[in-house]
């Protein structure tokens, strides 16, 4: 009877610290879809940081975790573009060397370069891989994205600009100042990411926390974010621990 109380009382301990971490310091999650590739895949599951923003903001560049705005009971992972206060441009980019033409990012009148790298197949589709380069204070942090040879959504780059035009959610805005307390986020994967560009801005209160490291990956099916729960999530680490990616596991983005 006392080996049985003693290991009630070491299980409560380690479940009710493991609550106290999960509510307090990290959270798991697991990507469910393409919107974020290439630099998170679908099967990868990450440990997101929530005590980071006890302490500071978001910074441009962050990947974080959010409450949907459309549907709070969803959780988004998208990269911040923009921040409170700052004015977003897109504009036409023609890529000589790609011979493509793609549009890129001015934040408060600074480019965000791009950079042609490769042509990569995906699920049957191909993509255009470029290196994005986001100005940060006094460094510069680098990433990749991808452009769809065959689009199926577009930034929406048509003479409406003004304060108003994010509030009619009809992907028409070429130029916008973002609201202050909220976020611009983006998917890396520029032609096939529900964003910011399609449901508005992320309020800070929404922002969970930020992506830090990989502690696992491997290959699974795609999900909605519908089809995400507790349920999907296990089933999902069974099928990539049938099916690990190695190489994927302790990738950090610490900037």
């Amino acid at each position: 009877m006392k080996n049985t109380s003693k290991w009630l009382i070491e299980f409560a301990v380690i479940i009710a610290v493991v609550l106290i971490i999960r509510a307090t310091l990290l959270q798991a999650f697991n990507i469910p879809s393409a919107s974020m590739q290439p630099t998170l895949l679908i099967g990868d599951f990450i440990l997101v940081n929530k005590l980071v923003y006890k302490v500071s903001e978001p910074r441009k560049a962050d990947i974080v975790v959010f409450k949907y705005p459309v549907n709070p009971n969803l959780d988004y992972i998208k990269r911040i573009v923009a921040g409170p206060g700052d004015v977003v441009e897109f504009e036409e980019y023609y890529d000589p060397e790609a011979e493509i033409k793609v549009y890129r990012l001015k934040v408060n009148g600074e480019l965000y370069p791009l950079e042609y790298t490769a042509l990569r197949s995906f699920d049957g589709r191909f993509y255009y891989e470029f290196r994005e380069t986001i100005p940060l204070g006094n460094k510069t942090i680098t990433h990749s994205v991808w452009y769809s040879a065959y689009p199926t959504k577009v930034s929406g780059l048509v003479s409406y600009s003004g304060s108003e035009c994010m509030e009619q959610k009809h992907n028409l805005c070429v130029k916008f100042r973002v609201p202050e307390g909220h976020y611009f986020v983006m998917g890396d994967n520029r032609d096939n990411s529900e964003d910011s560009r399609f449901w508005g801005f992320v309020p800070r209160e929404n922002i969970v926390g930020k992506a830090f490291v990989i502690y696992f990956s491997g290959e699974v099916p795609s999900l909605t974010p519908d089809d995400v729960n507790l349920f999907t999530g296990f089933r999902q680490l069974f099928l990539a621990l049938l099916n690990p990616r190695f190489e994927r596991i302790g990738k950090f983005f610490i900037y």
